[in-house]
């Protein structure tokens, strides 16, 4: 019995494992939670919607490629599974910056302005999803109910406006805790309006909210200005910035970097819908003259196949596999290669908010001119890619560049043509090229408008139809059963043809 007693003195402190983190602050959060999500977007990026959406081509005779609209499954499983984790790290942020030790308004406030972009990310894949009672866990709620999409994003909206509540006062944050802003919270408030311009875009061809869509589209574009700041520039624009370019162990470091060996990064060629327009155009960010680079090099770090920038069609059927064209450099073959850019950690850029303008003023929502916005959207979707060794185009070069390439405005032209050349298919292919790198934003807009209009290849699965969603992972038909049923029943089918809420007339 002594013994027994003598063994107990000192548990407690003999046996809690001092590298353990019990609590934390929300400063420690912020830049992890930043990264995997903007990690899980790239991969899916580069292997999923540029596929999708014929930036690149895969040299596949494998039955199952995404460019020929046919996938397994289980490639839904990534994005649901990072996203999902990273949300419970910012809303964390917001739990913990509420708590007298912690109190910081602007930690809060950039907690939900993730939130909502994360969410936003779910929705517009999956469509019906877990929200009010996901990432509750650690309460023991495990199996969470379904939200119908209407509703998540009316919640999304109130996020953001009790973000910019909360961002305009200004608080100071720890600079080293914020990999996009170094602690602006100003640009951080206008990533919010940005994010919140788009997301109002992409409800506003849903006829029972179009109105109030844009009517507040209308008030922060135009009559309310102040308090709804947006980007007026590329360098507010929403950029986690790489550094660990050289090394693997850095904190920033590209998933590109980091996950893919430069043999594996060079593999699958450029398509011809993406390179032969550049091409066409003489478009700077692709010219290798003494004026924009040198040595090959060029803004999209893009190697020349044989035929020079030419790609390969999509849609291919299989044994007619065409020999590999245009291909993104790998990290050794050029100090510009995409692969070792610090600019591809895209959340949001001022080239598509000066796109979301010209639609607006194209279809008479807001005042102003919208070949204004159209060509301020190409000129900065050009000019974001600008590197070290090259300058931005502007003034004359550019007018010059828009008239050689044909790109000019025309008011003349329809507002939209299903087959041919209109006012909206001339600001959705200028904004498909804005929208390189960014996630699943290509393919998304392309669901919500139909431009650009894509080819179509005569290898397409699918009945040649694009995909419009991702189906549920499986496993979740395992895991929370009954909820998913639920799910399925109000949405349809759990299939890659069964539209979001927001796509349905």
């Amino acid at each position: 019995m002594l013994g027994f007693n003598a063994c107990d003195k000192g548990f407690e402190k003999e046996n809690t494992d001092p590298i353990r983190i019990i609590n934390t602050s929300p400063d420690k959060l912020l830049a992890p939670a930043l990264v995997n999500t903007l990690t899980a977007n790239m991969v899916r990026n580069r292997n999923f919607n540029n596929e999708l959406m014929q930036v690149t081509v895969a040299q596949s005779e494998d039955e199952f490629a995404v460019f020929r609209y046919d996938f397994r499954p289980n490639i839904a499983d990534y994005t649901w599974n990072n996203w999902y984790s990273e949300l419970t790290n910012f809303k964390d942020i917001y739990e913990v910056a509420s708590q007298p030790q912690y109190q910081n308004n602007s930690y809060k406030g950039i907690s939900l302005v993730c939130e909502a972009w994360v969410f936003s990310l779910l929705t517009d894949t999956y469509g019906d999803v877990p929200f009010k009672e996901a990432n509750l866990g650690k309460t023991g709620l495990v199996e969470p109910a379904f939200d119908p999409q209407k509703d998540i994003y009316q919640a999304l909206f109130a996020k953001l406006e009790e973000a910019n509540n909360l961002l305009s006062e200004n608080v100071a944050i720890d600079v080293a805790s914020d990999p996009v802003y170094k602690g602006n919270i100003t640009l951080w408030r206008k990533f919010c309006n940005s994010l919140h311009l788009r997301l109002l875009l992409r409800l506003s061809g849903k006829a029972e909210v179009a109105s109030s869509m844009i009517a507040k589209i209308k008030e922060i574009a135009e009559t309310n200005p102040t308090k709804y700041p947006i980007f007026n520039s590329n360098a507010e624009s929403a950029v986690l910035k790489w550094t660990g370019l050289t090394v693997t162990t850095d904190p920033f470091t590209s998933p590109y970097v980091n996950a893919l060996r430069e043999a594996d990064f060079t593999i699958t060629s450029l398509c011809n819908f993406f390179m032969l327009k550049l091409n066409f155009w003489t478009d700077p960010r692709i010219d290798i003259s003494a004026k924009y680079g040198a040595n090959s090099r060029n803004r999209l770090g893009i190697a020349a196949g044989s035929g020079g920038f030419v790609g390969v069609e999509s849609g291919y059927e299989i044994g007619n596999r065409e020999n590999k064209q245009s291909y993104f450099y790998s990290s050794g073959a050029s100090d510009f290669s995409l692969q070792k850019n610090p600019l591809t950690g895209i959340m949001m850029t001022y080239a598509e908010v000066e796109f979301i303008l010209a639609e607006a003023t194209a279809k008479g929502w807001i005042a102003g001119t919208a070949a204004n916005h159209y060509y301020n959207g190409i000129a900065n979707a050009i000019n974001y890619w600008v590197p070290a060794f090259s300058t931005n185009i502007s003034g004359q070069e550019f007018t010059d560049y828009i008239a050689a390439a044909g790109l000019s405005w025309n008011d003349a032209l329809p507002l939209e043509s299903a087959t041919g050349d209109s006012k909206m298919e001339r600001i959705h292919l200028q904004k498909y090229f804005s929208l390189f790198q960014t996630d699943f934003q290509q393919w998304f807009e392309y669901r919500r408008t139909g431009h650009p209009i894509l080819p179509k290849g005569t290898g397409l699965r699918n009945g040649g139809r694009m995909p419009a969603r991702l189906n549920y992972p499986v496993y979740v038909q395992a895991a929370n059963p009954t909820n998913y049923s639920k799910a399925v029943a109000n949405m349809g089918a759990d299939n890659i043809n069964t539209q979001v809420w927001w796509q349905k007339p």
